[in-house]
Order: structure tokens, then C-alpha cells, then sequence
């Protein structure tokens, strides 16, 4: 059998009988791939798009109960460089610190966490930051602690909250603490308010011109107080409502603290002198901080006009009321003195790059968007990268105590002693004068942990490991890219490349195997009870598209005919996510082709080459290109920036081939602003377009998201750097690796077995942008990194036997160490008795 049959453990029947269809055409079996597409176009499930056919291989069919699984080589994935070699049999990603990532940024530095404390604004107090991490964690305790007594005595003896972000406490001219609502403050609003109208004054100046805000319980980029909100609540905010025919404080319950409702007085104030004297006392008595208006709506000349209170349009800033000194003095304006924006570095674990935005972004009270990030990085895994925040008035300890939920749901010894909230740390924060935009950056680090390696000998791993060092490996967009569900993201990307709004919606909308029971009954409730309302309270907010289809349809009072209207409130960074998965699928498809006709050792006549004046900035521009376009009019950056100009292009020729080597050979992602190879290659390019109802020379639509520009990229990607050291342990549960947090908290380290039953193997390796760490691991195992594929090896391997054994487990003879693998594996499955 050929050896495109990449693993030796049994599989799914129709796995086996699709690869070895597969294999038989590598093998010169005389069954063109024209006839194979004719057989196969009729039972071609419609999910998929057309030009599927034109790989050779059979559709996917899902088993009755059973999610359509796909290979790799339903996107394109077939090839490898050392084809021939022995493989390194492993397990890819077990544990998720099996595969530790961190951003190399654009000054080559790799990106660590190194401080867990609250940072310090001020600049006297930056030796703080130069203390060893215990000496830290001390200090940012006995710190925080400090404040949070503060706060708790003056919470205490005011008898109001005041948000965990206070300012600092007012003073007087003799240095003593000044109360921020002062007796006299009283008496002097008593002579035009009665004693509930002052309380609630009282109320809305202690807790300062912009409220916490809470939850919409909605998704993570509908985040209360968009700019149109905030631009509204600046003009209309913090108004004393009438107590009847509305809920006065509605700020606990609603959006954005409720500040804005058009309310007044009790009764219309008649006297002209009256209304006069009043305003002149509320400027004296607050600085200006309070601005004061007359309202005639709902009343006549002769009942006379309420008068609105509400924080100044250039007032003090979030909190600045709270003093209450009566000068104007702003805490903004302190705050202010610091650059616009503020860095930091983010660990994640077991999350998308969109969904850690998500949680900051409600825990910090900003819309999403105010957040930016160099590169997205990979869920299954514990990955580290800066993240920049557009900070607002904010401070680093403000962003770093609401990041920590300090005091809203943990304690200070929680935070510098417990793994961050929901598997997210933020870190070393640090004030800059830009934001971050995707592709600034250099590449990612990895540290990844093979188990259960099983390899012919010593001599072959390192074959294999200095093929991949000096050769590379072929630079697939990994399985990541086309979603870990029975819908492959490309097949949407092509129903919204084709205008079919109605089908593309219907994907996205569409059942999908052993998702999780919150959001299976909110499928069940639209699709199959058609109950929009039940619906949205049932999906989580993570499920980003789906709800802002359906919320769309709710807008329009449950009309669910303006389809295309529902699809452009998605996200436009998801959007592009999906007909990029397309453009990648293409582009996987046809570097296959080339490898397996062309070879993978040097450039053939009709390669694409970047032409050789400036080809290191070419490059490293359309490295990022497909992500950097999602990016290019989400949010035009105010930075003044060259406008893009395609790079240039250069077909090959035999003249040519001695001045490039094989990684100089680019092959393009479809768009209007890309040239196709020569030959056959280019040929096929446009039969994959034309059979999926695409025009190849024309990318242009009527909704310009959906237009794509296109883009390069290399075939092959050698490591920047690349070592591997092996490994031996027995539990399958401990772990092999340690993130920078468990480091910083002082857990224990990985422990090293040195008798261990089973083998790991672990690489350290830097990549380039945009490359795949796991298309690397699939060149050194030669096995499918589809991750239903990945799971049924775990499950099938032999060192799963003895989870929770651990180091003892080497220390018994063959038959207690069977007896007590039995005994857990009967734990494992509930059986007892």
C-alpha cells in the first residue's frame, strides 16, 4: 500500500477504504481523477463544495448518529517532503500544556509573562518591578490590601459603594482627609429639594458620571456602551428621574446604569428667581462638575419648568465627582497625562483568541474592539501574546484589578495565588502610544510534547527531526483553519462568495455533533420549535454568529427574509474568517499538486518567485496578508500608513531556475490581485473556481466585504530554530511542561521520570507568521492531525492505562502494575463494587 496511508492503527472502515482509494491513484492505477469526480458528484453531500471532487478521494459520509468527520485531505492535505522516511508515531496535543505557545515579537523577542503584581503608574515606585517574583507578590498584596481597607472604612462611614477604580481621596488645605459629601451640602440643597430628591442626588454624585457597568447577557463584541451609546450618554447623562412611572436607579439592572432617561423634579418649580438660585447652587456647590438644564416638556408656562442635574459633557471623568472639593480639580486630567493606550501580555488556555477578547473585554467595561492583538493563536493549548488596550481613562491598576475580578468575585490571595479566571492571566502592563495591529509580529515559539512517541530507533528520530530542520516542511493552512465541526468553515466561505445568503446562514445555523447541551437545545429552539426568543437566553455568548443572525431577526420582529442583512451584523474579522478557510482550502489543494508532480527539491518553469528587489518586505507583507486583510478597513488605523501596493511577481522560466531555490516559490490565494502559475497549475486553479460557480479573473462583488484582493504565500517554511530532546514517563496525566503562570505561581514543576514506562518526545521550535506548528508535527509523525483522528489515538494509546499511576507504577512487577492499570481504568469508567 502507498505510504499516503500515514498511520498503521486501525480506523473507520470508510477512512481506510477513502484512503486507500487515494492510494491507488498515487500508484498509477489507470482510474483517472476525472471518472473519480463523475462517480462522486452524486453522492456528494451538499455541505461540501463541488470542486471537492477534484481531489480524488470519495465524500465524507456520517453514520447515522456519528458527526461527518473530515481528513486532511478533504481540505486539500496530502503530501509530505520525507515521504519515504520511517515515521515518529505520537500523540499530538493530550494535555494542553503538551503545546505551549508564545508570540516572537517584530523585535524578535519571545514573549513570557514575568510579573504577576499590580503595576505601578508612577514612576517613584518602578523598583517595585525589579524585586524577585515572591518579593512581588508580597508587595502587591500588602499594597492592594491597603487600599481595600481604605476603601471598606470609607464604604463604611459614607454608607454608599464606590467602585473598586475610586479616586484618590480629596484633601483640604491642612492635609486632612476632606469628605466628599460635606454636612453643608445638605443644607444648602434643602431650600429647593426635598429630602428624597438630596438623597438621590447625593447617590448619583458619590458614585461618579459613569456607573460600573454590568452584563447585557449578550455576546462578547456587543459590550455596553458602544461609541454611539457613549456618544449619546455624554450629551444626556446622570439625570434624577421622577420616582414615579419608572424605576428611579435603574442603573443595577440595565445596560449602561440607566443614566439617561429624560426625567425632573416631583413638581414643575414656577418662581423664575427660584429656578436662577437653584442652578447657581448646584455650580458653587460642585465645581462644574454637575451642569444643570431646564425642561419644559410636559408642562405649561404657568405650572413652570423642572431642572435636570446631570454630570458636565467635560466633567471629571469617571469617578472624578466623588471628592466633591469643589474646585473642578479632574482625576482625568491626571489619568490623562499617560499615553492612550496600555499593553499587555495575556496567557490563555483552552480558549479562541476572540473568546479571551471577549472575557477582558466585559470585565473590563470595554466594547471589543477597544482590544487588539499582533496574531491569533490556537485554542487547544496554553498560548502567550501581547495584547494593547485603547485605555480611555483608565489606568494600569484599574485594568489590572478589573482583569483580576479583585474584590467583584476573588480576593487578592486568590489572584496571586490561584491560575487566572477562566483559564486567562494578564501580566507586565505597560502604557504605549499605539495600539497593536495584526502582523506585528515576527513568528511563534513552541514548545510541544509528543507521548506515547513509538519510533524504530534512536537513529531514525533524528532522520526525521533533521529532515524537517534542513528541509522544512510543506506550509499547509492547518485543520485549524476549516473549523473542528461537522461544517467546514470553507464551505461557508464559498456560500457567502456566491451571494447564497440563505444557505450560508442555514450553515451556520445548522446542527453539529456532540456540541455542548447549552448550545444543541439553543439549535433545537430555532430550528425545530422556532422559538427565537427561547433561542438567543439559550446560546452562550461565545457562539457569536449564530446570535447575531438571530438578533438580527428579533430587530425585525421575527421577519427572517433579509438574510444578507442578518449575515453583515457577524463580526466582519468572522466573516472574512470564513471565505479566507475557502481561499486556503484552494490554495492547500493546488500546493499538493505541485508537490506530488513537480517534487519538492527546486523550482520548476512556471513557479511564482517574488521578484528580487525587495522581496523580504514583499514577503513578510503577504505572509500576514490574510489575516492583516481582515484587519485593513475593520478599523483604518489614524497612524498615517504606504498604501498597499501588490508585490511583485515574477514567473519563472527555465533561464531562471538556477537563481531561486524551492522555498523562494510562492503560491498565490485567489483574488483580484493576484497572478496564477504557468502551465498546468494555473490551469487548475481556475478549474477548482470554475466548478465551485466562481469567476477566477473576477473576485469583485456588489458587497465589498466579500471582495477578496488575494494574497501569497511560500509552499515549504523551514524552522527558524528547531531542537528536541526525549523524554520518558508513565502517567499520561502529569504534565511534561509548565506554563509561565504555574512557574509564577511556584507550582511544582514537570517531574522527570527517568525510568518511565512510556517515551515523549519534546520539540522546541520557532516558526515564521502565519505558519503552522501543527503541519510541522504532521511531517515528523506522518499521521492525520484531524483532531477526531488525534482523539481516537489517545483514546487507543497504551499509556491511558495507567492514568493517575504516576512515577509508582515503574516500581512493580508486570502483573501489580496490570492489576492497578485495570483498577483505574475502572475508576476511569465508573465501574465499582
Amino acid at each position: 500500500m502507498s505510504s499516503l496511508v500515514v498511520h498503521e492503527r486501525e480506523q473507520d472502515e470508510a477512512d481506510i477504504e477513502r484512503y486507500a482509494k487515494r492510494a491507488k491513484l498515487d500508484d498509477g492505477v489507470e482510474d483517472s481523477v476525472a471518472e473519480i469526480a463523475d462517480n462522486d458528484i452524486a453522492s456528494q453531500p451538499s455541505i461540501l463544495p463541488p470542486s471537492h471532487a477534484l481531489l480524488g478521494i470519495p465524500s465524507p459520509v456520517a453514520e447515522e448518529g456519528q458527526p461527518l468527520n473530515f481528513l486532511e485531505a478533504d481540505v486539500g492535505i496530502s503530501e509530505y517532503i520525507g515521504r519515504g522516511q520511517a515515521k515518529i508515531e505520537g500523540i499530538i496535543k493530550q494535555r494542553f500544556t503538551d503545546f505551549l505557545v508564545y508570540e516572537v515579537d517584530q523585535d524578535s523577542n519571545v514573549i513570557h509573562l514575568k510579573n504577576l503584581a499590580m503595576p505601578e503608574s508612577q514612576k517613584k515606585e518602578k523598583a517595585v518591578t525589579e524585586t524577585p517574583a515572591t518579593e512581588q507578590q508580597s508587595a502587591a498584596l500588602a499594597l492592594v490590601t491597603e487600599a481595600e481597607n481604605a476603601t471598606a472604612k470609607d464604604n463604611a462611614e459614607k454608607g454608599t459603594a464606590i467602585a473598586s477604580e475610586s479616586n484618590p481621596n480629596q484633601h483640604n488645605a491642612t492635609g486632612q482627609e476632606k469628605e466628599p459629601w460635606p454636612e453643608h451640602f445638605n443644607t444648602s440643597l434643602s431650600t429647593f429639594l426635598d429630602e428624597e430628591k438630596v438623597l438621590q442626588l447625593r447617590a448619583m454624585y458619590l458614585e461618579g458620571p459613569e456607573p460600573p457597568r454590568v452584563s447585557d447577557s449578550g455576546w462578547a463584541g456587543r459590550i455596553p456602551g458602544s461609541r454611539a451609546e457613549d456618544a449619546a450618554a455624554s450629551e444626556d447623562i446622570s439625570q434624577i428621574e421622577e420616582k414615579s412611572g419608572r424605576d428611579e436607579r435603574r442603573g443595577r439592572g440595565g445596560r449602561r446604569g440607566g443614566r439617561g432617561g429624560r426625567g425632573g423634579w416631583g413638581s414643575p418649580i414656577t418662581s423664575k428667581d427660584t429656578r436662577t438660585a437653584f442652578h447657581k447652587t448646584i455650580r458653587e456647590l460642585f465645581g462644574g462638575k454637575l451642569d444643570t438644564e431646564t425642561d419644559t416638556s410636559g408642562t405649561t408656562p404657568e405650572e413652570g419648568s423642572r431642572i435636570l442635574v446631570k454630570w458636565a459633557r467635560k466633567g471629571s471623568g469617571r469617578g472624578g465627582g466623588r471628592g466633591g472639593n469643589g474646585t473642578g480639580t479632574s482625576t482625568r486630567a491626571a489619568r490623562g497625562t499617560y499615553p492612550p493606550y496600555i499593553h499587555f501580555t495575556m496567557q490563555k488556555t483552552n480558549r479562541d483568541t476572540q473568546d479571551a477578547l471577549g472575557h477582558l473585554s466585559r470585565n473590563l467595561h470595554v466594547n471589543v474592539k477597544d482590544l487588539a492583538v499582533a496574531g491569533t493563536k490556537d485554542k487547544r493549548g496554553v498560548t502567550v501574546q501581547r495584547v494593547s488596550l485603547s485605555r480611555g481613562s483608565k489606568t494600569v491598576e484599574d485594568v489590572w484589578r478589573l482583569a483580576n475580578t479583585l474584590g467583584a468575585r476573588r480576593s487578592l490571595e486568590d489572584v496571586m495565588t490561584q491560575r487566572g479566571e477562566r483559564g486567562i492571566r494578564i501580566a507586565d502592563l505597560q502604557y504605549r502610544k499605539a495600539a497593536l495591529e495584526l502582523g506585528m509580529l515576527k513568528g511563534n515559539a513552541f514548545v510541544i510534547t509528543l507521548r506515547n512517541v513509538k519510533v524504530e530507533s534512536t537513529e531514525v528520530l533524528n532522520e526525521a527531526m533533521e529532515t524537517i530542520k534542513n528541509k522544512g516542511f510543506i506550509n499547509y493552512y492547518g485543520m485549524q483553519r476549516f473549523g473542528t465541526a461537522s461544517v467546514p468553515t470553507h464551505a461557508i466561505g464559498l456560500a457567502l462568495l456566491k451571494s447564497e445568503w440563505q444557505k450560508a446562514a442555514d450553515m451556520i445555523l445548522q446542527k453539529r455533533h456532540g456540541e455542548h447541551p447549552d448550545v444543541e437545545a439553543a439549535r433545537d429552539a430555532w430550528l425545530v420549535e422556532h422559538d427565537l426568543d427561547k433561542a438567543l437566553n439559550l446560546f452562550p455568548r461565545r457562539v457569536v454568529a449564530e446570535r447575531c443572525i438571530l438578533e438580527s431577526f428579533k430587530k425585525q420582529k421575527g421577519d427572517t427574509r433579509n438574510v444578507m442583512g442578518a449575515l453583515s451584523t457577524i463580526p466582519r474579522n468572522l466573516r472574512l474568517m470564513y471565505i479566507h478557510a475557502y481561499q486556503s482550502y484552494v490554495w492547500n489543494a493546488i500546493v499538493s499538486e505541485r508537490i506530488r508532480v513537480y517534487g519538492n527539491d527546486r523550482p520548476v518553469a512556471g513557479d511564482l518567485v517574488y521578484e528580487k528587489k525587495g522581496k523580504e518586505d514583499s514577503q513578510a507583507e503577504s505572509e500576514s496578508g490574510i489575516e492583516g486583510e481582515t484587519e485593513k478597513t475593520e478599523e483604518p488605523s489614524k497612524r498615517s500608513r504606504k498604501r498597499y501596493e501588490p508585490p511583485q511577481i515574477k514567473t519563472l522560466t527555465e533561464e531562471d531556475l538556477d537563481k531561486y531555490t524551492i522555498f523562494d516559490v510562492i503560491m498565490p490565494l485567489p483574488g483580484t490581485d493576484v497572478a496564477y502559475p504557468g502551465g498546468k497549475l494555473g490551469e487548475r486553479y481556475r478549474e477548482f473556481l470554475r466548478m465551485d460557480g466562481l469567476d477566477p479573473d473576477n473576485f469583485v462583488r456588489k458587497q465589498k466585504d466579500y471582495t477578496l484582493n488575494g494574497s501569497y504565500r511560500a509552499i515549504l517554511h523551514l524552522p527558524k530554530e528547531l531542537s528536541w530532546s526525549v523524554l520518558r514517563y508513565t502517567d499520561p496525566d502529569v504534565p511534561l511542561a509548565q506554563s509561565d503562570e504555574d512557574k509564577l505561581l511556584s507550582f511544582d514543576p514537570p517531574a522527570v521520570v527517568n525510568d518511565g514506562r512510556f517515551m515523549a518526545l519534546q520539540i522546541n521550535l520557532i516558526l515564521g507568521t502565519a505558519a503552522y506548528a501543527t503541519m510541522a508535527l504532521r511531517e515528523i509523525t506522518k499521521t492525520d492531525t484531524s483532531s477526531h483522528v488525534q482523539t481516537s489515538l489517545t483514546a487507543a494509546a497504551e499509556d491511558q492505562k495507567y492514568r493517575g499511576i504516576g512515577s509508582l507504577a515503574v516500581e512493580m512487577t508486570e502483573e501489580s502494575e496490570a492489576a492497578v492499570a485495570d483498577t483505574v481504568i475502572e475508576k476511569t469508567l465508573g465501574v465499582n463494587e
